[in-house]
């Protein structure tokens, strides 16, 4: 069984302990970094499988380290912020975070939400296997193999998050998707409770891909458009 690395980024020594301690205790194996130029080099060194990455770090802060990191390679990333501001959190998504707690937070939440990441990168790998990789509408094409989108012809950059959650809606263009839907299919979670993490991410995508191909259905869920 192969035994997955969390890299956990948190200047707070009791904090990042803490953190360490419960995830070697759920079986992972636990590289630490407490500022921002070291996170970046322990990452470069060690190839985690998920990054737990405080916002507030010396050196450089979390979100400069989301955007040095996903340059790299694409890897989940797990935020911990003290702030709750929305534009917070949409510039932490935005530069690459697949989601994120806010402090205080509980240890079985943030555990839960790590297992939830990896299990979506395996879920997007095993789709990415598993034939049928390209998608093609209203002149947005995806494809699953390399993991690229293109809007007549230009490439359009999305953090791993946008694609899996466009992937998803883009297979069934006008179907709607509910919130518990895309919370379990693409994060992993068991239901909704993380709605604004969605409400988040698919404000960036429109802001990449077009607000007219993301419909909003009110208390329900989202589809990808049809053109008329």
């Amino acid at each position: 069984m192969t035994i997955s690395t969390i890299l956990v980024v948190e200047d707070d020594p009791t904090i990042s302990q803490a953190l360490a301690d419960r995830l070697t205790a759920e079986g992972f194996r636990v590289i630490q970094a407490f500022d921002g130029p070291a996170a970046v080099l322990a990452h470069d060194a060690h190839e985690p499988d998920v990054v737990v990455l405080d916002v507030m770090l010396p050196g450089f802060d979390g979100l400069e380290v989301c955007r040095r990191i996903q340059a790299a390679r694409p890897v989940p990333v797990l935020m911990l912020t003290a702030r709750d501001a929305e534009t917070d959190l949409l510039v932490g998504l935005g530069v690459g975070a697949d989601d994120y707690v806010t402090k205080p937070f509980r240890m079985r939440e943030l555990v839960a939400r790590v297992n939830a990441l990896l299990r979506r990168v395996e879920r997007a790998r095993e789709l990415a296997a598993s034939g049928a990789s390209r998608i093609s509408f209203d002149a947005l094409t995806l494809d699953r193999s390399t993991r690229e989108v293109t809007i007549d012809g230009a490439r359009v950059h999305l953090t791993p998050i946008e694609f899996d959650l466009l992937a998803l809606l883009a297979e069934q263009p006008g179907k709607v998707h509910s919130h518990d839907d895309l919370m379990r299919e693409v994060w992993g979670w068991p239901d909704s409770s993380g709605t604004r993490t969605l409400a988040s991410h698919v404000k960036t995508l429109r802001a990449k891909i077009g607000a007219h191909r993301v419909r909003t259905v009110h208390g329900v869920g989202y589809a990808l458009a049809v053109a008329q």
